[in-house]
């Protein structure tokens, strides 16, 4: 089943590049943030790669996917169910 992206204000933004240029891994946070989203809320990673890893992982529980190109290498990605 498919649904409807909410508007993009329902998103919270949550910006992983620092904690990735400082060496750290980003998944412990996104998690946390997901489980705390609301019905009708979304998350949106900005990355400095495509999360593949993180898009199959969270597709397979059941969250639907936006994928954006952001500025220079950077990627925006939209999560919600």
């Amino acid at each position: 089943m498919i649904f409807m992206m909410p508007p993009v204000t329902q998103f919270k933004r949550f910006d992983v590049r620092e904690i990735i240029k400082g060496g750290g891994e980003p998944f412990p946070a996104i998690r946390a943030r997901v489980d705390a989203l609301k019905p009708g809320e979304g998350l949106l990673p900005v990355a400095p790669f495509l999360p593949s890893p993180l898009i199959e992982k969270l597709g397979g529980e059941g969250f639907e996917t936006k994928v954006e190109r952001g500025a220079g290498s950077d990627w925006l990605v939209y999560f919600w169910r």
